[in-house]
C-alpha cells in the first residue's frame, strides 16, 4: 500500500532542503489527508486495468504517472543480538505532466523526496531525516539496467539486468546505512490483481503494486557514533500511481510480516472516515515455495488494541490482532517500542513490530491519515 500520492501538491518542495532528523521535528508539517485529497493533474496516467510487467524496465522510473517510490523495510541485529528496524524510501512525484521547457539545466516538472529512518530497539530511540531535491542538473533522478535511484548521497544501486544484489546508502547526522541485499529464491509478488491494486471505487484510484517480500539483508549501521555489522532480511516493495484518497477515506495502516514458519504477509486496511475497514482492505501471504494466497477484506479480521499518543498528541493504534481462520492465524502484533513517529513534512507513523500468538515474527507497520 504504502504513502501512495504522499506528496501530489508539493512544488513549494521543488528546491533542496537539508535532511530532519530526530532533534529537529518540523512545525510545518501537514496532514495525509491534507496532501491526498489533491486530485492530481488530469494529464497524467492512471492506473486502471491490469498490465504486462517488464523487467528491468518496471523497476526504473514512470514519470507518465504522479509519483512513485521504492519502498526499503527490514529487521535486522548484531553479532551480539543488538536490534534495529530501518526504513528507506525514494519517491518521485511529477509536478506536471510532460517534459520541461528546455531554457535551463535547472528546469524539471519532477521532484525526488526521501525518508531514512533507524529504531534502535535496545535503546527505544527512533531516528528520522527526510530530503528533497529537484530531478535537475544530477541531483536525483533515477536509470534502469542497471537500476540506479538518488537523492544527493542516498542511493539505491541493482547489480544488473537481474536486479539484485541491491546496494542502500543513506546518512543523516547520527545515524546511517550502508546495506546489501541478497539475491532470493523467492519470487516477484504481483500486488492485487496481477499487480492493480485497487484503493477505491473510482476507476483510477488503484496503483500498479509489486514486492520482493523477503531478501537477505547485511552491512552496516551507524547510530551516533558507533558502526553496527547486521544482517536480517528486508521487505521491498515498489508502487506507481496517479491516485487520492476518496472523500470517505481517512488513511491506511499497512503491515509487512516475517513469520517464524517462512511464511511472509503483506496486508494493508484502507480505513473510512468513520475508522471502519473498507472492502478495498487485501493482502497477500506468501510461503517459503513462493505459492502466493490472497487475504481479502471478507476473510480476514485486522483490529487495534492499543493504542500511543505522541508528544504531538497525535493518537496511534500500535498493537493489533490480525485472524486469518483459512490460513491458520491468530497474531498479536505489537510495536518494537511505541515512539517510532515520522515526524517529517508528512507526519506518519512507520516502525518495528514483533509478532506473537499462532506465530513469532517480525516485521514493520505504517499508521497514517490519524494526525487529522
Amino acid at each position: 500500500m504504502r504513502l501512495f500520492m504522499l506528496l501530489i501538491a508539493v512544488p513549494v518542495l521543488a528546491a533542496c532542503s537539508e535532511p530532519q532528523t530526530e532533534t529537529n521535528h518540523r512545525a510545518d508539517t501537514v496532514t495525509v489527508e491534507q496532501r491526498m485529497g489533491a486530485v492530481p493533474d488530469p494529464g497524467f496516467a492512471r492506473a486502471l486495468e491490469p498490465r504486462v510487467f517488464e523487467f528491468p524496465r518496471d523497476h526504473g522510473a514512470h514519470p507518465g504517472f504522479a509519483t512513485e517510490w521504492w519502498y526499503f523495510t527490514g529487521n535486522l541485529q548484531s553479532s551480539d543480538g543488538r536490534r534495529f528496524g530501518y526504513q528507506l524510501t525514494l519517491f518521485r512525484v511529477g509536478l506536471k505532466p510532460g517534459l520541461p521547457a528546455d531554457d535551463s539545466d535547472w528546469r524539471a516538472n519532477q521532484l525526488y523526496m526521501g525518508h531514512l529512518a533507524i529504531s534502535d530497539i535496545a535503546g527505544k530511540r527512533h531516528l528520522s531525516a527526510e530530503r528533497f531535491s529537484r530531478a535537475a542538473v544530477g541531483l536525483a533522478g533515477a536509470t534502469t539496467d542497471p537500476l540506479r535511484v538518488w537523492l544527493g548521497p542516498w542511493s539505491v544501486r541493482g547489480g544488473g539486468s537481474a536486479l539484485f544484489p541491491v546496494q542502500l546508502d543513506a546518512s543523516a547526522p547520527g545515524m546511517g546505512i550502508s546495506l546489501n541485499l541478497l539475491p532470493t529464491d523467492r519470487p516477484l509478488v504481483l500486488q492485487g490483481d496481477r499487480g492493480l491494486s485497487r484503493k477505491g471505487e473510482q476507476p483510477g484510484n488503484a496503483s500498479y503494486y509489486y514486492s520482493y517480500t523477503r531478501l537477505p539483508t547485511r552491512g552496516e549501521i551507524r547510530v551516533d557514533d558507533r558502526q553496527f555489522e547486521v544482517s536480517g532480511n528486508s521487505w521491498f516493495d515498489r508502487e506507481w500511481s496517479s491516485s487520492a484518497l476518496a472523500a470517505d477515506q481517512a488513511g491506511w495502516d499497512w503491515l509487512a510480516l516475517h513469520l517464524d514458519d517462512g511464511r511472509d504477509l503483506m496486508f494493508y486496511r484502507m480505513r473510512g472516515k468513520d475508522g471502519q475497514a473498507q472492502r478495498f482492505s487485501r493482502g497477500v501471504l506468501v510461503g517459503p515455495d513462493g505459492v502466493v494466497s490472497q487475504l481479502l477484506h471478507n476473510g480476514t479480521e485486522l483490529d487495534p488494541v492499543r493504542y500511543w499518543t505522541s508528544d504531538q498528541g497525535v493518537r496511534y493504534p500500535v498493537a493489533w490482532n490480525l485472524r486469518a481462520p483459512e490460513q491458520g492465524l491468530d497474531l498479536r502484533i505489537d510495536a518494537a517500542f511505541d515512539a517510532q513517529e515520522m515526524p517529517l513534512t508528512v507526519r506518519y507513523w512507520e516502525g518495528a513490530v514483533t509478532v506473537d500468538g499462532s506465530h513469532r515474527g517480525v516485521g514493520y507497520l505504517e499508521l497514517s491519515g490519524y494526525d487529522r
